[in-house]
This record gives C-alpha cells, structure tokens and sequence, in this order.
C-alpha cells in the first residue's frame, strides 16, 4: 500500500493533503496510518453503516472501471497485466478526451427540483483553468495532452478489453495472444460501430454452459414409441399420447408427466417445423404432414 501511494502521489498533478476512505481493513490499518502520519496526510474515514458516504467516488465505478471491464471475474498474473495496460490507456482517454458535466447548484420548488450544469469540460480541461494550478503543471499537463491520439488509445483500448473478454471466457489450451488491428482498419468500423450499439468487447454477454437435466428422464423407456406415435399421427395432444402410454404400459406413467411431455413435444414439432422449412435434419426420420386431416 505504501509503495503504491508513493507512486500515486508522483503522478498527481496535484499535492494530496487529504486521503479519505471506506472502512475496509484493507485501508483502515496501522499501515496506511502511519504513512499518513509520516507524509502529513489527513487521513479520514466514512462514518460506520454510512455506505453512502463514498457516493461521488464510488459511482466512477459504474462510470468507469465497469465501462472498461464488464463484470468478468478476472484472476491470475496475466489478467494483471491486461489490466494494468488497460488502465494506462483509459487513464489518458477518460481525462483528456471525455468530457462531463458538474452540478453546480439545486433549486427545489415544490416537488420539481432545478438543478443547474456547468458546461461539459473534461477534467484536463478543469485542472487547466483552475486558478491554483501552477504554471509547471499545465505545462506539464499540456505537453502530455499535445503527444496524445484518442483514435489510439481507444484503438488500444478496444484491442485490450477483446483480450481480457478472451482470457476470462477461453479455457488457457484454446487461448491465442490479440494484437492490435491496424489503425485504418480500426477506423473503418468506427463508421459502422454505432448500427450495433455497444461495441467494448466487455459487454458481450457471458457464454454460460447450459444447465444439462439434473434428474432422471421419467419417459426414457417409452421415448422411441412416443416418437413413432408422434411421426405417425402429428396432430395429436399431449394429453392424448399420455393416455395412450397409460393404456400401454399401465401404472408406470402417472398423470403429473403431462407437463414433461407436452415439452418434449414442443421440441419434435420445432425440429419438424424446421425440416420442413430449412430441409430434413435428420434423413433417417420421416417427415409427415403436420396438419390434421379431414
């Protein structure tokens, strides 16, 4: 934590005074402590049960780091790295090239609230015309500002979060190391990016495995002949097929399997349906007319 701090406190364009955290044990310890006390930092905490004390910090979670990771759980010395890479890249966009707006003030009449906006300005743009910024630092910080591309970094940016998308969803054997696409290609489908909405490769939606069957399949002995009667006479219920299986085999397919095989019949008549339009999936099964006949 301290070497971090030590690091932190370099690359701020400002002198940190004052160091104000939740009351996780990770910060709420001797050792930040005394470094505080060591650096003449203030060091202060929320109040205890008050999780909303924290809601302007905390909401650049959402804003921020969720907008640039997703909600992977990402492990290991790899996905360190990635994001490590990651940050560096969005440090630089999110400052320098994303604009935002502030509250200024709130008016309440009545039930209806005003509230009033300064115009949007990045927050490069409000360190520079802050009246007790030094001279060094907006040199600094301009100088900086004149050696960046913001079609690179969000080049790089994009190029970052397809690998770490691909390390949290890609068993290690099946992984392959992304590279950055050429700039003109990377340009060419920021002309189209808009026709399918989000385009963070961290946004795509988790694959997950589908759930198999937990429990037995209750018509596993009579699923061939509920098939062939199914092929033979297309139009008929579940509730028929049903009482044709009791009659069949009395006292082995009570009443509540209706709902099970109303399901299974779904599936048959979809995969029918999709033969008829798309071609025979299966040759080896007979295609019948699906419509009841006269």
């Amino acid at each position: 934590m301290s070497s971090v701090l030590t690091e932190l406190r370099k690359q701020l364009p400002f002198a940190l005074l004052g160091l104000d955290t939740d009351n996780d044990t990770v910060f709420m310890n001797e050792t930040l402590k005394g470094y505080c006390d060591a650096a003449n930092i203030v060091f202060t905490r929320c109040r205890p049960y008050r999780k909303n004390d924290q809601a302007f910090v905390e909401q650049k979670n959402g804003a921020v780091v969720r907008r640039m990771v997703g909600y992977r759980q990402f492990e290991g010395l790899e996905a360190a790295a990635l994001l490590a890479k990651l940050y560096r890249s969005a440090r630089l966009f999110v400052n320098f090239f994303q604009p935002s707006f502030k509250l200024i003030a709130k008016q309440r009449d009545g039930a209806r609230v005003r509230k009033t906006y300064s115009p949007p300005a990045t927050p490069h743009q409000r360190l520079v015309a802050d009246a007790r910024t030094s001279d060094a630092v907006r040199f600094r910080l301009q100088e900086t500002y004149a050696g960046l591309d913001p079609v690179l970094l969000l080049r790089d940016i994009r190029a970052l979060q397809e690998r770490l998308a691909a390390l949290a969803d890609t068993p290690p054997a099946m992984r392959t190391d992304g590279v950055a696409q050429p700039i003109d290609l990377f340009l060419a489908s920021l002309r189209t990016a808009w026709k399918d909405g989000a385009s963070r490769p961290t946004d795509r939606p988790i694959v997950k495995a589908k759930r198999g069957r937990r429990r037995p399949d209750p018509l596993v002995k009579a699923t061939a002949d509920l098939r062939n009667w199914f092929e033979a006479e297309p139009w008929r219920t579940g509730s028929e097929l049903l009482s044709r299986l009791q009659t069949e085999y009395p006292g082995d397919y009570p009443d509540k399997l209706l709902r099970t095989l109303q399901r299974r019949l779904k599936v048959w008549r979809s995969e029918q349906a999709d033969a008829l339009l798309f071609g025979p999936f299966n040759t080896e099964l007979p295609i019948q007319e699906l419509a009841r006949p006269n």
